[in-house]
């Protein structure tokens, strides 16, 4: 997997010419981002680039159709299902399940190519219909690949019914003959339809012989003089031995029965019995694999792989998996007779046919526009345990590496990347560190989004992806003003100094307002006031308030000034705090005791004596140091009155 076999394919940029001007780009998990610079590289600079544009070049496009979406959608609930059962595959029902599993793969395939085959007929402009019409055939490709591998390296079929399975996977992709028995049957007289020995010729090509027997037997209605010869080779048609699914006899006798038959088949041709019709003769070469015959119905056949088959069918019914390679390798170059050179396609299915599976991966790999095929076909692969053996030389397996590769590309989609995590999940060397990096970069444009990667995130103990999208999601709460919703963030990603700026915010708005926002939210800190000092003197501030308004008011007064002699409150907050003892201050009773007083009154000349000077005073600071002068006095009076008040109380007291 490490040689690059051949130069990788250049990708035009409208508008840029790379001989003059040089281009700037910067990789992206799944896209680059492309531009050309304003240098020119033999000449001096000019002012501006001659391509003002910025083009993005996504690797995996695939991922944007809609239709290609669902095959996505429905392989990835197929791959999280087969890891699950993975423990309960066991003996002969291992087997069973995984080609189970195989063929769920394939009908999802084939659902998807129904569907953009429907789509290229609706199409209403040409290139649509040409864009649409590819996808088949990729798909259609697809599935004659998965088919083949299927048949060869988890069904794992022995000699004899090796055959019966390589004529199913024929039959099912060669499908024009269904078309065309339908057009023929459809007919006034279906014997003098200018299709009607062409439709017998493609069912004896793909061993249908019970259907050839039948059309045969309209011929021999229509015209008495070649009924004989129809008879006879339906005769011969009815009695070639096949070995059924059912069917008990060993390989030996079938391969006498064969033999026997062949004879027949061989004497009715010496004999001359078919001398008369062409077409019959033909079907009776045919039968008895004669390479020329069959050579001579190359449209019909329409590809070598099909002729392998048909070649196999009637001269080497028993194949052995082990020679398959000699007979597809023979019949390629007999097919294409030096004419025209294999296409990916013919080297994929050759690979598969020497069971070289590491070669078709590789294959694929170049050869298909997504990792979608490869990743999962090998993982199927690797389940059936016939990959083990294969580590890549940077440190991870070939499952893995593609199934990397698979997941990356989904993550460059909007929705899609939900889908990725599954599959870095399964990833047990390098999953879960693609995840955090790839997770990092979903861009967290909604709310709704944000949790949901938080949720996975939260699943998988990622906890410093947690506290970053925690933090992006409180900075832009903060943007919004939306102090609630950002406080919440913080504590969530306990992040004690945003917590910080967020407590400073809602003190702030208070100052200005003269009410608290969100107070459920501050009602309900509980232990996470204690992330921060400033979140918890927010807390315990707004605890004050509720004790002032339930008219707890020695309760009220208690917390007040513990919030300013622990130094938890700012200093800048502290003017604040004593204006809200004013209050209390003045109540009918004593609330504060003259000790407490005392401790009001010190923090008050902390608070004045500590202030620098200001220079140069504009108007509305003199007016902003007028009202905070009328504080202070304000509060240095009542203070004396609740001095006095309280040593006459305590005295009282202490005298009775």
């Amino acid at each position: 997997m490490e040689e690059l076999d051949g130069e990788p394919t250049v990708t035009l940029i409208p508008g840029m010419n790379s001989k003059k001007k040089q281009m700037c780009f910067d990789w992206g998990p799944g896209e680059m981002l492309v531009c050309e610079t304003s240098f020119n590289k033999k000449e001096k600079s000019e002012t501006a680039p001659n391509c003002p544009f910025i083009y993005i070049i996504r690797k995996d496009v695939d991922v944007y159709s809609q239709i290609l979406r669902k095959l996505f959608n429905e392989s990835h609930g197929i791959f999280v299902g087969l890891q699950r059962i993975e423990e309960e595959l066991t003996g002969k029902s291992r087997k069973a399940q995984l080609v189970r599993v195989s063929k769920n793969y394939r009908s999802v395939i084939r659902a998807c190519m129904e569907e953009m085959h429907q789509f290229a007929i609706a199409a209403k402009d040409p290139a649509s219909g040409r864009q649409f019409s590819s996808q088949v055939s990729i798909l259609s490709a697809m599935e004659l690949i998965w088919n083949l591998c299927e048949i060869l390296f988890i069904e794992v079929a022995p000699a004899g019914p090796l055959l019966l399975h390589l004529l199913d996977w024929v039959r099912l992709h060669v499908c024009e003959v269904d078309s065309l028995s339908a057009d023929v049957l459809g007919s006034e007289n279906p014997s003098k339809h200018e299709s009607f020995w062409n439709l017998v010729t493609v069912l004896v090509l793909q061993g249908r012989l019970d259907e050839a027997r039948q059309m045969l037997s309209k011929e021999a209605d229509a015209s008495p003089t070649s009924a004989g010869m129809c008879r006879i080779l339906g005769d011969l048609m009815r009695t070639m031995p096949i070995l059924s699914p059912g069917n008990t006899q060993t390989l030996t006798e079938l391969e006498l029965k064969w033999q026997h038959w062949r004879e027949e088949c061989e004497r009715h041709l010496q004999d001359g019995t078919f001398a008369s019709s062409p077409r019959l003769e033909s079907l009776c070469k045919i039968m008895l694999g004669d390479e020329a015959a069959l050579l001579e119905q190359k449209e019909l056949l329409s590809n070598w792989y099909h002729f392998l088959v048909t070649r196999l069918l009637y001269s080497h019914p028993t194949v052995k998996p082990i020679d398959l390679h000699f007979y597809a390798q023979s019949s390629l170059d007999m097919f294409l007779g030096g004419e025209s050179s294999p296409e990916p396609l013919d080297n994929i299915l050759m690979a598969a046919f020497e069971f070289d599976i590491h070669q078709v991966i590789k294959e694929c790999s170049i050869a298909l526009s997504n990792w979608w095929f490869v990743a999962h076909l090998t993982d199927l692969l690797d389940h059936c345990r016939l990959l083990q053996a294969h580590n890549l030389y940077f440190g991870s397996n070939m499952r893995e590496f593609l199934l990397l590769e698979y997941a990356s590309g989904l993550f460059a989609h909007h929705s899609l990347w939900q889908l990725g995590v599954d599959y870095f999940d399964y990833c047990p060397e390098l999953g879960r560190v693609s995840l955090e990096l790839h997770i990092e970069r979903i861009p967290l444009n909604t709310e709704q989004k944000a949790l949901k990667v938080l949720r996975i995130c939260e699943q998988r103990q990622m906890t410093e992806q947690v506290r970053s999208i925690c933090k992006i999601l409180a900075m832009k709460a903060v943007r919004n003003n939306r102090l609630g919703s950002a406080l919440s963030w913080s504590i969530r990603a306990k992040d004690a100094a945003f917590a910080t700026l967020v407590s400073d915010r809602f003190l702030r708005d208070y100052c200005e307002r003269g009410c608290f926002s969100d107070l459920d939210l501050i009602d309900n800190l509980g232990p996470a006031m204690m992330l921060s000092d400033r979140l918890t003197f927010l807390g315990k501030y707004r605890e004050f308030h509720r004790l002032y308004g339930e008219k707890r008011f020695g309760d009220a007064a208690s917390l007040l000034l513990s919030l300013m002699t622990s130094q938890i409150a700012p200093r800048s907050f502290w003017m604040t705090l004593l204006t809200d003892a004013l209050p209390l201050l003045e109540q009918k009773q004593v609330i504060f005791s003259a000790e407490q007083t005392y401790e009001l009154m010190r923090c008050l000349e902390d608070l004045t004596s500590g202030k620098p000077e200001r220079a140069e005073p504009d108007a509305q600071r003199l007016q902003d140091d007028d009202i905070e002068t009328t504080k202070v006095e304000m509060l240095r009076l009542a203070l004396a009155r609740n001095l006095a008040r309280a040593i006459i109380r305590e005295g009282s007291l202490e005298g009775s």
